[in-house]
This record gives structure tokens, sequence and C-alpha cells, in this order.
């Protein structure tokens, strides 16, 4: 039987749904509508809120998160950067940037501070030079990827990858996805080096399933994956709500506390965030860091070579991060084109590009694509207005800082879990019986979650395809470009030997 493009795509389970207000109309009903395409995409105004909001819950964890990676770096005093300071630009920057993808790129990619690319700069780059110096090197990077996006490179590398390759990035982000969603409600959990085992994982504490958060996540997620079967509106947002109300009250009788109290870790306590209600809704932000980025210093201080490695790494790190997590996003809500190109791909790019050089100069990292927009998608969001829901929350996550961190892990983790299952199903686009596509769409896809790197994934993925289709004698198959994105990655990869000889 053929099966159906709607078959195909992993919006079933719930993007076919019906609409809020009945069967959605291609035809605009006001400019608003039209500029946006809420009606031409198949969505209404209640799903794009609702995909708003799910994103939104499902990424507010780097408020918290990105202070805690980047405070551990200090500035040219030597002291530590101040954590509300932190806290209130990466909100800032988050919500400025999602809501101009919405605007410009008109799709529902929600931007913020990377995770990765934090901990490159807070432990590789700070300790080389100053963090201004360091943010400069971030801005330079950015404004390195708009000019590539500008002359039209980076839209060419990616039209240049082919289609089942593309859908394997999908499926390996969906997997990638799945294992943070597990890792960081504590459901899976890496083993002690001091354990007698070569197992790395296993599941919860000592291979059991022995904490109250945990029981959080369990049925959170069981209760998701219901609604879902039923094809239940909102059901991953319901499902997040549910599970914050549960560990609200699990917290109050119980007193669970944090998995690290002064220092000591205490494996039973919430993953970054405990649950309880704030004593104060509000907080004024500090924006003190703003503007302290400096981009000619880092050269004197580290030298040209240390400085053009750490540009050339954050470069190809988020350059492919976000084709990839642009593809995977797209594809979850059936936006690709029959080349795997989402609309305005151009336009994306290029806002995701003065996002990376924003972030450094709001001194909270690169900012770039976050693939917990699919939990969005999700929910139904096909346009930018569920941008334009999650920017508006980030900025108030400023003010609103104790809120959002009501929310814990082990609540929001369920969407990635569900996302990474929805995700999953467009594996069977992908031809398994032919070696010279399917070797190479393999290693992309086990590669992002073992490695825990989008990146890592796509450049083996590529590099194994050009020499696939070199052996079968097939080079003329091979589109220029991959050639050369192929030797830019032997490039990243070899960085480590590279940098122990010249440097």
């Amino acid at each position: 039987m053929r099966l159906t493009r709607q078959e195909f795509t992993c919006e079933d389970p719930m993007a076919v749904a019906p609409p809020d207000d009945g069967t959605p109309s291609a035809t605009p009903r006001n400019g608003f509508d039209r500029y946006f395409e809420i009606s031409a995409r198949g969505s209404t105004l209640g799903r794009e809120v609702r995909g708003g909001l799910a994103t939104f819950f499902t990424m507010a964890y780097i408020v918290v998160l990105n202070p805690l990676i980047l405070g551990s770096a200090v500035d040219g005093a030597q002291e530590r950067l101040p954590i509300p300071a932190l806290a209130a630009a990466t909100a800032l920057i988050a919500g400025l940037m999602t809501i101009l993808m919405g605007v410009v790129g008109r799709f529902p990619l929600a931007l913020a501070a990377g995770l990765g690319v934090n901990a490159l700069v807070a432990y590789e780059i700070a300790p080389e030079m100053t963090w201004a110096d360091a943010m400069g090197l971030v801005v330079i990077e950015g404004v390195i990827i708009a000019v590539l996006v500008l002359t039209g490179l980076r839209t060419a590398v990616f039209r240049s990858v082919p289609t089942q390759m593309k859908a394997a990035i999908g499926v390996g982000i969906g997997l990638f996805l799945t294992i943070i969603g597990l890792v960081d409600a504590g459901f899976v959990r890496r083993i002690p080096d001091s354990a007698n085992t070569t197992v790395p994982v296993g599941l919860g504490i000592g291979g059991k399933l022995v904490s109250w958060p945990m029981l959080v996540f369990v049925v959170g997620l069981l209760l998701t994956l219901v609604l879902v079967v039923r094809r239940v509106k909102g059901a991953i947002l319901i499902g997040i709500l549910a599970s914050t109300g549960l560990a609200l009250v699990i917290e109050a009788l119980g007193n669970i506390g944090p998995s690290v109290v002064d220092g000591v870790s205490n494996p039973k306590g919430w993953s970054l965030t405990v649950p309880e209600l704030p004593s104060t809704v509000l907080d004024v932000p500090d924006l003190s860091l703003l503007g302290r980025f400096n981009v000619l210093d880092s050269w004197s201080r580290a030298g040209w070579l240390v400085v053009l490695m750490f540009i050339f790494t954050l470069l190809i790190t988020d350059f492919f991060d976000t084709m990839g997590t642009m593809v995977a996003v797209g594809q979850e809500g059936g936006m690709l084109d029959k080349q795997g190109t989402p609309p305005r791909a151009k336009e994306i790019l290029l806002v995701d590009s003065i996002a990376a050089a924003s972030g450094g100069a709001a001194s909270v990292s690169s900012n770039t694509s976050y693939i917990e927009s699919a939990a969005g998608v999700a929910e139904g969001a096909r346009t930018g207005v569920a941008n334009l829901v999650t920017g508006v929350l980030f900025l108030l996550a400023m003010f609103l800082a104790p809120l959002v961190l009501v929310v814990p892990f082990e609540a929001a983790s369920t969407a990635l879990v569900v996302v990474g299952f929805l995700m999953m199903t467009a594996v069977r686009t992908i031809d398994w019986t032919d070696f010279e596509i399917a070797i190479p769409a393999f290693l992309t896809i086990v590669l992002m979650p073992f490695t825990y790197s989008i990146s890592n994934g796509i450049g083996a993925g590529l590099i194994v395809y050009v020499v696939m289709k070199l052996a079968r004698g097939k080079a003329r198959e091979v589109h220029p470009l991959l050639y050369a994105v192929a030797a830019l990655f032997v490039l990243y990869f070899m960085r480590g030997p590279i940098e122990s000889v010249v440097l």
C-alpha cells in the first residue's frame, strides 16, 4: 500500500487533529494570517499558542543552566561572572532572537544559548583570554556565518546534502532528544568509574527507579503518551503541566531537595530546579553584562593560531547544528519540500547567524536554534506565531525568573522523549537496502546520541557518504560542495592532533 504524505510524516499523532475552530482554511482571514501563513500551512492561532507554550516549557531550563555553566568561567579580573546577570541576559537574547526568527523566518524555531558551545567557551576558550575576548570570538564567528548566508554559500551547502541524509539527520536528532530527556530526568544515569562494570550507563540509581523525581517523570511520560495515542490536543503541554503539579505536591510533602546540597550529592533529588511555589514572583533583571565583548585583544593574548582554531570549532558547530535542527523541526511538521528544504531557508539561517553574534555581544555565548522547538511543532505549531509566544515568555522570564524555576527537568523532559518518538518515524523514508546511503545514514543517526553532538553525527555521516561514493566509482554523484564540507569535517575531527603538533 502506498503511504500518503500525511502518513509518512511525523505530524500524524497530533498535527492532524481538528483545529480549535473547525477545519483550517487555506484562505487568509486577515493581514496577520496572510503574513505568517497560518491558514496556508493548515494551522490555527490556538495551535500556534499551544506550540509556543510547549516550546518554552521544554527550553526554559536554559535560563538556569546557561548561567551555571558560564558562571564557572572567570572574567579579566579573575572573578566569577554574576549568575543573576547571566540569567537575565540569557533570557533577553533568547526572547529577542526567537521573536526575530518568528517575524523574519516565519518558522517555529526558537533560539537560545547553545549547549555544548557554552561549555566550549567556558572551559576551553575563556581560560586562554579574558571573558570579553572570548565573547568577541563568538561575535566574529556569528558575523562570518552571516556573511556565508548572505553570499548564498550556507544555503548552497544545505541544499547539497542528499535528501535521505537529511532524513537521517532528523531521525538522529530524535534519538538525541530522547537520550537528553532520559538523562535530564535521571531515568538513565552514568555509572561511576568506581563501579566494577564496563557498562557506561544504567537505569535510575543502581539499576532501580527509587526516587520521587523519577516517579514524576515516569507518570508524566505515560500520561503524555496516552494523550498522544488518544490524539488529545495539547497533549505535550498537558503532560508538562500535570507533571509539574505532581512534582509540587511531592516536594511539598516530602521535601526532596536538589540533587546537590552544599556540594554534597543527593542522587534522589531534583536534577536542576526544585519545584516549589516561589515566595516572590517578580524580580528586577540585571543587564550589566550586555555589550561586554572585545574582538581584537584575543589575537595578541592567545596567539592567532589558537584563536583561529577556536573560531573554526565554533563555526563548524553552529553551522551544522542549525542545519540539522532546521531539517528535524521541518520534517516533523511536514514543512519540507521534495529536496528536504524548509520554506524561507535563507532567512532562517540568517537569523540564526545574527543570534550567534548577539549572544556574544550580550556575554552569554553563541545563541542557536533549539531542537526542543520540535515539542511545539508536535503541538501543532507551523508558523512564526509560535515563536512570538515563546519569545515573549522568555522576555517575561527576565522578570518572572522565580516562576520559571517551578518546572523541574523531570516534568519538562517528558516532552523530549515523546518528540523523539515522533521524529524517529521518519526512518522509513531511508532506503536501507542501498548501502551507499544506508551506512552513512546509520552513522549519522547513532553518533548523535552516542556522542551527544549533532555536528559529530552530521560530520561522520557526510564523510562516510563521500567515501562510499568514491569507493563505488560514483564521484560525479557527489555535489562538489560536499567534498569541501567533508574535508572541513576531517579537520574538525582532527583538530586535537593538529593543535598538539602546531601549538
